[in-house]
């Protein structure tokens, strides 16, 4: 299946129509790059930074002896007509990435079955799967489906939560509507809630399927997900909606993101650290900017920062100068997960016949959900682009404590341990051995913050609990004016598609303020 946008031919915005207003873009994620390439099409003078080698952040790849291995982010959705991707896309003129529907989305195996819990992309086939697997739980999936159903046309009307301004507060009111309104007494529920009060909380086959699943995008489990959260998570697997693999590999979207920017004139510098925000009465005025190769350093003057980053790093960047009560509501946040990842490059013959494109295995129903007793697995297709003819890519990746990766005395003895026992348990369902494995490498949450620079290494985003989900969750104003917040800090665990309506939203509140400056002069 091949998505694409009929491109047009777009000139640069012309000089004298650019903004005079001048915007810092920290970090050239999905996020940070969605932001800036949407800004410098709407005419800012827009400047990106990264410290890594390529765009993308987590969602960029590396090559290693003619393979190609996703980072973290292995798989896209809002790729089809109205969601985010496409709709930015459109936007800025540039065609989607061709890319194939994953169908299942996932593979569930549980412990001790060989039969794995397919969640199909066809609805109905989805449904007779759920009847068969999980008997009796139908009125649970129904209340799912029909919340899902009433926060995803919400959703598409744009709405701005948490709102921090009288514009943002609008756009929430405008979005509401009659049937928003019957998502209003499950706002304080968790899915542990919901499993309760249909009688399904001893169903541990049930609350295991959905630990798992939940774990992938709200980065805790059932019991303490968000229950709106989890029905808008449970329910983009499903047409018309769906999960796309890419062709080639996760690079394409920040590269086709790269080509708009510089088209319309935005700069983008790799290897480029932001070391400080500066600000003067309540505002930014520049970033101290540090050069990798030169170890040059700058102050860079600004009007706006956009920072792609995780909260924690947005208040080290800010220093003394970070707002208390923010920073003390910062502090309060439980510990983000890391993820411990084996990328694998095999010989084809290793990968078992109509293979799934993403699969999830737990090992152990008393062992908790990571540390390699759970592992999410992406594989790839012949002819997608990340491997040589004959050849194929496995991506296995498990939950970890970062801290202790950091506290332990032997790094590389506990290094190896782990991917000595991730291989082993993929060899339960590859072929794995000294004739089919070709390359290994491995890394931690030691190892993404190296390249990655989020705090600790942390991956997804901030837990969807209830008092930290939507309404209730980091705004993308900070209390500083002038400075937003992009990324999964905002719009945890839903992958690109999250970090890109975050972005959007972005612009749009940087546009409202344009357009009141603008109004206001006219006045005057």
């Amino acid at each position: 299946m091949r998505i694409s946008i009929k491109k047009r031919n777009v000139m640069p915005r012309q000089v004298a129509d650019e903004k005079s207003s001048r915007v810092v873009v920290i970090g050239a994620g999905i996020g940070g790059l969605t932001a800036a390439a949407l800004l410098a099409h709407r005419g800012y003078q827009v400047l990106v930074l990264d410290q890594a080698l390529v765009p993308g952040g987590c969602a960029s790849t590396f090559k290693r002896q003619g393979f190609t291995f996703d980072v973290g982010a292995t798989q896209v959705a809002g790729l089809e007509p109205g969601g985010i991707h496409h709709r930015i896309f459109s936007e800025l003129e540039i065609d989607l990435p061709d890319a194939t529907p994953c169908d299942p989305a996932c593979a569930v195996y549980l412990p001790g079955e060989t039969e794995p819990i397919s969640v199909w992309r066809d609805p109905q086939k989805w449904q007779a799967e759920r009847e068969r697997q999980f008997p009796g739980s139908a009125p649970f999936w129904q209340l799912l489906a029909d919340l899902f159903k009433y926060s995803w046309a919400f959703q598409m009307r744009d709405p701005v939560l948490p709102p921090r301004s009288v514009w943002d507060l609008w756009q929430l009111t405008k979005a509401v509507r009659p049937d928003t309104l019957m998502t209003l007494p499950h706002t304080f529920s968790t899915v542990g809630d919901a499993l309760r009060g249909y009688g399904l909380g001893n169903n541990q086959r049930l609350r295991t399927f959905l630990d798992l699943q939940l774990k992938l995008y709200s980065q805790v489990t059932a019991e303490e997900t968000a229950l709106l959260y989890a029905a808008t998570a449970l329910g983009v697997s499903q047409e018309p909606h769906g999960l796309f693999h890419l062709q080639g590999s996760m690079q394409v979207l920040s590269d086709r993101l790269v080509s708009a920017l510089e088209r319309d004139r935005g700069k983008l510098l790799m290897r480029h650290t932001v070391e400080k925000i500066h600000l003067a009465a309540g505002k930014p005025t520049g970033v101290t900017i540090r050069n990798q190769k030169t170890d040059e350093s700058w102050i860079e003057p600004t009007d706006r920062v956009v920072a792609n980053v995780t909260v924690q790093n947005l208040m080290q960047l800010l220093d003394e100068d970070a707002p208390k009560n923010y920073q003390r509501r910062v502090d309060k946040l439980p510990l983000s997960s890391g993820a411990f990842v084996v990328y694998l490059g095999v010989d084809q013959s290793a990968i078992p016949a109509n293979c799934p494109p993403h699969l999830q295995f737990l090992y152990d129903y008393d062992g908790a959900i990571g540390e390699n007793n759970s592992l999410f697995v992406s594989v790839s297709h012949p002819g997608d682009g990340r491997a040589p003819k004959g050849k194929a890519t496995i991506i296995a990746s498990s939950f970890t404590d970062s801290a202790m990766w950091w506290q332990c005395d032997d790094y590389e003895a506990l290094k190896q341990k782990y991917t000595e026992e991730a291989i082993a348990r993929l060899g339960q369902f590859f072929t794995l051995n000294n004739e089919t494995l070709i390359y290994q490498e491995a890394a931690t949450p030691r190892t993404f913050q190296h390249f990655t620079a989020r705090d600790q290494g942390a991956v997804g985003g901030i837990g969807q609990r209830v008092p930290t989900f939507g309404p209730f969750g980091f705004a993308n104003r900070t209390p500083i004016q002038d400075l937003w917040l992009v990324g999964d800090s905002t719009h945890p665990g839903e992958g690109t598609a999250g970090v890109s309506y975050s972005a959007l939203t972005v612009v749009r509140q940087i546009e409202q303020f344009e357009v009141s400056r603008s109004a206001f002069l006219k006045r005057f």
